[in-house]
């Protein structure tokens, strides 16, 4: 083994040269313009180099104001995004507590602004499904602030004291349109209208196909039903619904003998000891879905007279689910349960068990960083705009022939655009009037940062 001779070299290094990516992005959608004339400083620092200092921590996976002090004297930093001088931690933080309520619209404005940019010419690939419907995929998830005093913590449907964020994803390549922080105890339905009235249009800005918005069992609401269909006819697209249906007090037993008597039904055997039968009926909802697309409910009946591990159920065992939908009749019962565990993907992407470990564990999100609800509600929003950065950068150079050496996928894990471009060793060197970003002579990631960069840079 060597023993080496630490030493402190006479320039420049950073172990960010991903920041150089994102300073690009703030530049194509001028951040600059849309921030400091709407909210002016009579001194001291901009309230764009506010909102880009902690947008680049938040890509770093730091979301705690005070590791802006590690960054306060660093070169490279203040150049890749822009900036005269970085705040100090007691400045960010005032700052953002200060412009809370007027930056919660502004957040929204720099993602949309960010989501219908192009790249290289091209707008950007959300992931439309096979069927031609693009989803919007909605779910809330349990943040862990146990043991803290933070405003409006709670104990969640987890079991844990936190917040409940409602997240609104876009297409099957895991863009967020917003991510909504909500107090612990607040139900998952209870007013989601409000987030449909701002995601719903937003959705449908950016993509011109039929929207399918799906949802598990906590948002079967008859209320949100009709605001979806009322967005729909507001905003004069097709929009689709399939939302996992909560049987509530459902009689099971009386439903399974009634479609064991029934000579009709149609069973399928999966295994000795279990199956199951799917059947469908329209329904009656006013204000729910059109007279060519009406409402209806696909549900499945699970028999089971032996379990998993084979012991013979002294009485039959039984599992009935359901799912609404205003899909057209062309898609049969199988197609809606095939479509609606598509679903989850955005919950159970990467190999951590917990849902959303994006946010949750790979931008280190889960505990939020101040004592105020307004103040931590913004860094949520500005958490989704950070993750669509990072989604751009992973897709845009993670996914070709000569990016590091990953599996083959569709998308990249956030965690893993933070490790192989983020987290990238670079020199700064200023040189005949102009400056460099130098990358190692072994870095595997070298061509892929170079094209994606050059493709901001000219576009």
């Amino acid at each position: 083994m060597t023993d080496f001779i630490i030493k402190k070299l006479p320039y420049d290094l950073s172990s960010h040269a991903g920041l150089a990516l994102i300073g690009k992005y703030f530049k194509r959608i001028n951040i600059n313009s849309l921030i400091d004339p709407a909210f002016k400083v009579r001194s001291g620092v901009a309230n764009s180099a506010i909102l880009k200092s902690y947008l680049a921590l938040l890509c770093l996976g730091k979301n705690d104001v005070d590791a802006v002090e590690n960054f306060r004297d660093n070169a490279f930093f203040m150049r890749a995004l822009g900036l005269a001088g970085v705040p100090s931690s007691p400045t960010l933080r005032q700052r953002l507590d200060t412009h809370v309520a007027s930056w919660f619209d502004l957040a929204a404005q720099l993602n949309h602004k960010l989501l219908a940019s192009t790249v290289n010419g091209k707008a950007i690939d959300f992931g439309a499904l096979a069927c031609g419907y693009t989803p919007v995929d909605l779910d809330t998830f349990a943040m862990d602030n146990s043991a803290t005093k933070k405003e409006l913590v709670g104990r969640t449907y987890a079991g844990v004291d936190g917040y409940c964020p409602f997240a609104v994803y876009l297409g099957s390549l895991g863009y967020c349109l917003e991510l909504a922080l909500r107090p612990g105890v607040q139900h998952w339905a209870s007013e989601s209208e409000y987030n449909f009235e701002r995601a719903l249009p937003m959705a449908a800005s950016l993509v011109s196909t039929p929207l399918l918005v799906r949802a598990d069992s906590g948002f079967c609401s008859f209320k949100l039903f009709r605001e979806i269909t009322a967005q729909a006819a507001e905003l004069k697209r097709e929009i689709a619904l399939l939302i996992k249906w909560n049987p509530r007090r459902a009689p099971v037993e009386a439903v399974a003998e009634a479609r064991k008597a029934d000579n009709s039904t149609q069973w399928v055997i999966h295994r000795p000891g279990k199956r199951e039968c799917i059947w469908q009926e329209t329904l009656e909802l006013a204000g729910v879905g059109s007279e060519s697309n009406p409402a209806r409910r696909v549900y499945r009946l699970t028999e089971r007279t032996i379990d998993k591990h084979g012991v013979v159920l002294l009485l039959p065992e039984y599992v009935l689910e359901g799912w609404t939908t205003t899909l057209p009749a062309r898609f049969s019962a199988t197609d809606i349960i095939a479509l609606y565990c598509d679903h989850a993907t955005h919950e159970q992407f990467g190999k951590t068990p917990s849902q959303h470990s994006e946010f949750k564990t790979d931008m280190d999100l889960e505990r939020l960083p101040s004592g105020k609800f307004d103040t931590n509600f913004l860094v949520c929003q500005l958490a989704a705009l950070a993750m669509n950065l990072l989604r751009l950068i992973g897709q845009h150079t993670l996914n070709g022939p000569d990016a590091p050496v990953r599996h083959t996928a569709k998308r990249r894990r956030i965690k893993t655009v933070m490790q192989e471009m983020m987290f990238k060793a670079g020199r700064m060197i200023k040189h005949a009037g102009r400056w460099i970003l130098g990358l190692g002579e072994s870095d595997s990631g070298f061509a892929v940062f170079e094209r994606h960069y050059g493709q901001l840079k000219t576009a």
